[in-house]
């Protein structure tokens, strides 16, 4: 049973970097052919792709957030991590790491995913 728990702090400050990791246990990040994913949940909207990383450790982002978005693992570790810079108060979300199979297209169907974390981005 792969299980994916997200950590990081719950307020960010506008225009500050907001990092996420995600702990994966059950499986390993570099077993093929997973893709290891961000997902997140803007209040009162729908849930948001918004990048990956796989098992061989090339990245995939949503174009509308790649300028400001850096997905990266640590393999001795078993996490991964996101990286967003420069957060609006729009950022404020629940955010999801999560695990599929290779993405048919631009579609990913997860089959493993973390219970979320809430990030508000406030001053």
């Amino acid at each position: 049973q792969v299980q994916l728990q997200e950590s990081g702090p719950g307020l960010v400050k506008p225009s500050q970097t907001l990092s996420l990791t995600c702990t994966v246990s059950g499986g390993s990040i570099t077993t093929s052919y997973y893709f290891w994913s961000w997902i997140r949940q803007p209040p009162g909207k729908g849930l948001e792709w918004m990048g990956a990383i796989d098992y061989d450790g090339s990245t995939y982002y949503s174009p509308s957030l790649k300028s400001h978005t850096s997905i990266s693992r640590d393999t001795s570790k078993n996490q991964f991590s996101l990286q967003l810079t420069s957060v609006t108060p729009e950022d404020t979300a629940v955010y999801y790491c999560a695990r599929s199979p290779p993405p048919v297209g631009p579609h990913y169907e997860f089959d493993y995913r973390g219970q979320g974390t809430q990030v508000t981005v406030s001053s």
